[in-house]
């Protein structure tokens, strides 16, 4: 049952992310990007992570320290897009804290949607979804590999200050599986908090 749930949330963040990167996105009530002179800058920034393991079990919490970059979608990608879609690239290194010190490193990609009609001059809310890889030094029973796919969905905001480059805080739902391309594949799933600043 466990391995069908854990099939079906690959399925559908696969769908999710196969959606944003491949087909573009048009609608006549969307304001879309700038020219590509006129697009947002690219943004960088560094951020803690703090993680527990809510399957399997409830014994496993892990902590990274994560730096990454923020960019215009179509600046990257070349595509007619709304000026609120960025791609954002991450790197993370750390390790669990519980029940011992095991190290965890991953990098990955997302999309990140900021919900700007939503937004207060101090407050601006996102959804972000990725996927990726990571490398644990430890594994649950039939986990089968150390280094395993690692999609994330996640919700967000950016607290916006004046002349100050800002910072946020979101809250992931993280996975991580080989995708059967072991015979053990046991899915370990993790609530995150993350909070951190741009620079």
């Amino acid at each position: 049952m466990r391995r069908h749930a854990n099939n079906a949330f690959q399925v559908l963040l696969l769908l999710l992310l196969s959606g944003c990167f491949l087909f573009p996105y048009r609608s006549g009530a969307v304001e879309f990007a700038a020219p590509l002179e006129d697009r947002a800058p690219d943004r960088f920034g560094i951020s803690l992570e703090v993680a527990n393991v809510y399957d399997p079990g409830h014994d496993i919490g892990f902590a990274l320290v994560t730096g990454f970059g923020l960019f215009d979608y179509g600046k990257i990608w070349h595509q007619d897009r709304p000026k609120e879609l960025c791609f954002k690239v991450e790197g993370a290194l750390g390790s669990t804290f519980r029940p011992e010190a095991r190290t965890v490193a991953s990098l990955g990609m997302l999309v990140l949607y900021y919900f700007d009609r939503l937004a207060t001059p101090q407050i601006r809310p996102y959804f972000e979804a990725g996927i990726g890889a990571i490398y644990t030094d430890f594994r649950v029973e039939g986990q089968g590999l150390r280094i395993n796919f690692n999609p994330q969905l996640g919700i967000g905001a950016e607290l916006v200050q004046k002349d100050d480059p800002g910072s946020f805080v979101t809250f992931r739902m993280h996975h991580l599986s080989n995708g059967n391309l072991f015979h053990d594949n046991r899915g370990v799933n993790s609530l995150v908090l993350q909070v951190g600043r741009f620079f």
